[in-house]
């Protein structure tokens, strides 16, 4: 049976969906825009301040669901630009404390409300 997971520590959903979805022992976090829960605007700065931003959004996410990014299996990153990626590979390195999860990255043609970088992540218990 599949849970819903909510943290009111990230930015709601913006569409019918739902922030993450929990079956069998997986957490599937949808893809997370750089949007300070707090503000609703993104941070100041670029891509690096996005992405950790990103990172912060799913870290409550997790946590609601009592993981850390450990947990994290497999991610996708979705960049406005593939210019970005350096910086953005940058953040996204220091956001695991051992192994890194399999990655996809690349870059679309636009994002929602304009930002740099969007994230998801799948998590395992």
């Amino acid at each position: 049976m599949k849970k819903v997971i909510a943290s009111d520590k990230a930015p709601a959903a913006i569409g019918p969906y739902s922030q993450a979805i929990e079956i069998n022992g997986l957490i599937f976090i949808s893809g997370q825009l750089p949007v300070d829960p707090a503000t609703g605007s993104f941070p100041d700065g670029g891509i690096k301040e996005q992405t950790a931003r990103s990172f912060g959004n799913i870290k409550a996410i997790l946590a609601e669901a009592g993981l850390t990014t450990d947990n994290i299996v497999k991610t996708t990153v979705f960049l406005s630009d593939m210019a970005n990626f350096a910086e953005m590979n940058a953040v996204y390195a220091t956001q695991f404390a051992d192994t890194f999860p399999a990655r996809s990255a690349f870059a679309v043609k636009d994002l929602p409300k304009g930002a740099l970088v969007e994230i998801e992540a799948i998590a395992a218990r």
